[in-house]
């Protein structure tokens, strides 16, 4: 009895051995993707473990991109951090000020022994993550800009060529005050995020500034200015255009009521954001086009870049050295040009890498969805500026719901465009300040 004991000890120590030494390492990501987005991410984590035995990838759905973040925080002081975050990139300040609870990117990818060049990765893109060392401090995944949708059955029905967009400001008056005035709809456009399309965007479409200290990539201590004449001429003009019928305005964060009215044809153009386009596809039956954002054509410099929206992944500290080989090991992986290429032609998202955008036009994306790369021509049509390279503010989500509240001030006319620009710049600043004596 003893002696079959002992032998079925030893045996089952034989099996156990090679599976011990085979174990897998666990990897967490913690991400905002929910719906089709989510499906395809879980499509990207299963390919990755298909790919090798090293390690295990499970990705985790924590909710909107706030949501996310504030998961993560809370988790991290509890020390039960995943390993990877995605971060929308107005959450990149914060990120970049919580000292100690980082990983950058650059140092995680030289540190394993992975082939990393920043240089391979869209300007625009690469710029926004970037410190002033040249550094990159998060892994860029999903990054997409605004652009101008239009329905092509609408301008056909109010007499405008179908396959021309509006170009500039003064076209969009034109031609929205033809459609609403010939009766091919009770709305010219609407738009998405008034924040991040009709006030960043704008700024660096017109190359103006956003900030002090370039967009506050130079220094935490940075104000915004974005009460210039510019954006003061733009929301007059969104308030002018509003009252004669021509605007809608989609309400409040992205603007929840903008994309069904342009759905459903009460609004013939629409501003929302790249990574929109499968959304739209999904939703309409009409012949749809595609443009870039409109410009005031009298403001030397522009158009100039417009600049990114989405996320990047960071990578938490306080994981073990074999966790962070299984984390680098699946952003070069994440980053090829074959995963990116898909996920771009999915999704609608930019294609992060130089390499991505080559493999899709050599696969024929662009001539079989002509238009789909009208966001990454916006995004390269110059050189990043100072003033077109992105933006990086401490309490910059509160001051999104800042911009919100000063555009409905301006709308409901208590506030001028003047008005509601300069209190909107008070009380970011004081924002900004406060994250300072925090972070400081």
């Amino acid at each position: 009895m003893q002696r079959s004991l002992i032998a079925g000890l030893a045996l089952t120590s034989a099996l156990v051995a090679p599976l011990a030494a085979s174990a897998q390492t666990e990897v967490t990501w913690w991400h905002a993707m929910g719906g089709a987005l989510g499906e395809k991410v879980d499509e990207i984590v299963a390919g990755y473990n298909a790919s090798q035995d090293q390690y295990h990838l499970t990705a985790v759905y924590k909710g909107s991109y706030t949501e996310t973040m504030t998961a993560a925080i809370a988790a991290f002081r509890a020390g039960e951090q995943p390993d990877l975050v995605q971060v929308f990139e107005v959450g990149t300040g914060t990120m970049m000020a919580a000292e100690g609870a980082v990983y950058p990117v650059y140092k995680l990818m030289e540190d394993h022994g992975q082939n990393f060049d920043p240089s391979v990765y869209l300007p625009a893109v690469a710029g926004y993550y970037t410190n002033t060392d040249g550094k990159m401090l998060s892994m860029p995944f999903n990054s997409s800009t605004p652009i101008l949708y239009y329905n092509k059955d609408i301008f056909e029905a109010a007499g405008l060529d179908p396959e021309v967009a509006p170009e500039t400001w003064a076209d969009m008056e034109a031609f929205t005050q033809q459609i609403v005035d010939s009766g091919a709809a009770t709305c010219g456009f609407t738009t998405g995020w008034i924040s991040w399309a009709q006030l960043e965007n704008l700024s660096a479409w017109h190359n103006q500034p956003i900030g002090t200290n370039e967009n506050g990539f130079g220094s935490i201590d940075s104000k915004l200015t974005v009460n210039g004449p510019v954006q003061v001429r733009h929301w007059e003009n969104l308030a002018k255009w509003q009252e004669a019928g021509l605007f809608k305005y989609g309400g409040p964060g992205g603007g929840a009521d903008a994309a069904p009215a342009f759905y459903s044809g009460e609004c013939a153009i629409y501003m929302n954001s790249s990574a929109s386009r499968a959304g739209v596809l999904a939703n309409t039956d009409f012949d749809l086009g595609l443009g870039m954002l409109p410009y005031y054509a009298d403001v030397e410099g522009a158009p100039q870049n417009s600049i990114i929206g989405g996320a990047t992944l960071w990578t938490l500290t306080g994981a073990s050295d074999a966790e962070y080989e299984g984390v680098a090991d699946f952003l070069t992986y994440l980053s090829s040009a074959e995963v990116q290429a898909d996920w771009h032609q999915f999704t609608g998202y930019l294609p992060i890498t130089t390499a991505a955008y080559e493999l899709s036009k050599e696969q024929g994306y662009y001539d079989e969805n002509p238009g789909a790369d009208i966001a990454i021509k916006q995004v390269n049509l110059n050189e990043p500026t100072a003033n077109s390279k992105g933006l990086r503010f401490g309490n910059y989500v509160q001051i999104r719901g800042v911009i919100d509240e000063e555009f409905e001030a301006l709308l409901s006319g208590s506030k001028t465009a003047q008005d509601a620009l300069d209190d909107l710049v008070e009380r970011g600043n004081s924002l900004i300040e406060e994250f300072v004596e925090a972070n400081g």
